[in-house]
Parts: C-alpha cells; sequence; structure tokens
C-alpha cells in the first residue's frame, strides 16, 4: 500500500464535471485523511432548521446562520460541532483539526466553550471516504483541492462559498468561479 499524503484541513471543491447531486457545487473540509479513508463537512448545505431547535443550549453559540449545516449523506442523525478557537491552547471539550479549526465534544457544557469560541457550526451528518476512494475520486477529477481558511468554516453566506473559494485561487481555478450554474441556458 502507497502512503497517503494527508489532506487534512484543506478544502474538497466539487468541479463543475461532478455528477453526484450529494455534492453539487460543495465545499468540504477535510476533517480527517488517511490510508484507513477520509471524513469532512459540506460547509455550504445549511437547512432551515435551527441550531437551538436540535440542540438547545448550543443555539446561542452557532454562528450566522444560526442553523443547521447538513455535513454530508452519512449520519444525518448525528451532530458534529466545528469551531474556530484562535491561539496556541483550546479549551476543554474542542480537539484541533487544523490551524485554529476544530471539533467541538457537543457532550461538553457550552459554558466552558463559550469564552473561548470564535463561531460555532453544527453538522447533521458528514462526508466519508473509504480507503483509497477519494484519492479515486481526484484522479478522475472530481474534485479541486486548495487551501483552507478559517473563515470557510463560518461563511456568513454559505450559499455563495463555492464561487467565494475558488475567486480566491491564484491560479485558472479563479475562473472556474464564473461557471454557470446550468451551462445549457448559454
Amino acid at each position: 500500500m502507497t502512503e497517503v499524503s494527508s489532506l487534512t484541513g484543506r478544502l474538497l471543491v466539487a468541479t463543475p464535471a461532478l455528477a453526484d447531486p450529494n455534492f453539487d457545487r460543495a465545499v468540504v473540509l477535510l476533517l480527517d485523511h488517511d490510508e484507513e479513508g477520509s471524513l469532512g463537512v459540506v460547509l455550504n448545505r445549511p437547512t432551515p432548521v435551527g441550531v437551538a431547535d436540535i440542540l438547545e443550549s448550543w443555539g446561542e453559540l452557532a454562528g450566522e446562520p444560526g442553523v443547521v449545516f447538513q455535513g454530508g449523506p452519512v449520519s444525518l442523525d448525528s451532530a458534529l460541532g466545528l469551531a474556530v478557537i484562535p491561539g496556541d491552547e483550546g479549551p476543554l471539550g474542542w480537539r484541533r483539526v487544523h490551524g485554529a479549526i476544530g471539533l467541538v465534544d457537543l457532550e461538553t457544557p457550552p459554558e466552558l466553550l463559550a469564552r473561548a469560541l470564535g463561531s460555532l457550526r453544527i453538522f447533521a451528518g458528514y462526508a466519508g471516504w473509504g480507503p483509497g476512494q477519494l484519492e479515486e475520486e481526484l484522479r478522475e477529477g472530481a474534485w479541486y483541492v486548495v487551501e483552507s481558511e478559517p473563515g470557510d468554516v463560518s461563511s456568513p453566506r454559505p450559499e455563495s462559498l463555492w464561487r467565494a473559494v475558488l475567486r480566491r485561487q491564484r491560479s485558472e481555478l479563479a475562473m472556474v468561479a464564473t461557471y454557470p450554474d446550468d451551462p445549457s441556458l448559454n
């Protein structure tokens, strides 16, 4: 087995060619990527469900929009919390994933994290890939891999995140941001 270079903390941005409707124009933050597979959350799929409706004690700490996001097609009945916490040390109940981005243990009393949180997003479900599956999709050209920024997790306009992430690239990827929603209408 060849060694897999970790993409943890990077973004997968769906190419216009990706045919899976679960990932149409998706921006996925990879939370874990190794030889055993990959796990991430879709950052730009807000639902109409408020965080306080599902996890009442976390509702006031959720960033705008204060809704639950569909993190992916797997385990939609489970919740993941992501928070941006600047600095070297994070509080109890938070585990760094990459840079200032980390996972929140939603079993932790929110008041232990409240003062440290820069932003909080709650995701129902996640996106997952088995060993070698993501690498195959990358070879097929289904995803662009780009660097994440802490603001991606807490974008107040998640519906425009796909274009915004592509637009900030210093390569031909910036042009892909202008790709029409429905090319047949051109």
